[in-house]
């Protein structure tokens, strides 16, 4: 019986003149198709964040809006989804593109995770519980509305995608 090796023919690596450039990666969608980006937008983060980690960093950044609210501004809601909006922009812009479902899924449970130190519910469990709920329904325009931009951001960034996936078909034509 023949046996076949798992292992990969060794290569040489290129010269430094013949490397890519950091912002020009193999994977066009992500990179812009190799075309320097402006000045503004080398200044931004450009993180990638996957499914789980937009969820985890929207859940910290409104704990920690929500934790801000309390102590600065009386535990103001308005202020809180004021501020949830710009979370919400921020989580469907940095997660990477195989993961833009999860951008709309992720944002309204941060919202309700971040909601709890400025409910202003009192007593035990049932009472901060009750809180937490009426939070959640008097506000839950903020709720829509933070939702509604990371939809609207995730399919317009998916569309750019598949309009940059397509187009070489095109030309190629």
């Amino acid at each position: 019986m023949e046996q076949y090796s798992t292992r990969s023919a060794p290569h040489q690596q290129r010269p430094p003149a013949q490397r890519q450039a950091p912002w020009s990666a193999a994977v066009p969608a992500q990179a812009g198709g190799g075309a320097r980006r402006p000045a503004f937008a080398r200044r931004m983060p450009r993180p990638r964040l996957t499914g789980l980690g937009g969820g985890l960093f929207a859940c910290a950044a409104m704990v920690l809006v929500g934790g801000i609210c309390w102590l600065l501004f009386g535990s103001s809601l308005f202020v809180y989804g004021l501020l949830f909006l710009p979370v919400a922009a921020a989580t469907a812009l940095w997660v990477r593109p195989a993961d833009l479902i999860t951008a709309p899924i992720g944002v309204p449970i941060a919202f309700a995770a971040g909601v709890w130190p400025i409910s202003g519910g009192s007593g035990g469990f049932g009472g901060q519980l009750m809180g937490l709920v009426s939070a959640l329904s008097l506000h839950a325009g903020w709720l829509y509305a933070g939702t509604l931009v990371a939809a609207l951001i995730a399919v317009v960034r998916k569309a750019v995608l598949i309009g940059r996936r397509r187009m070489p078909r095109r030309i190629a034509r």
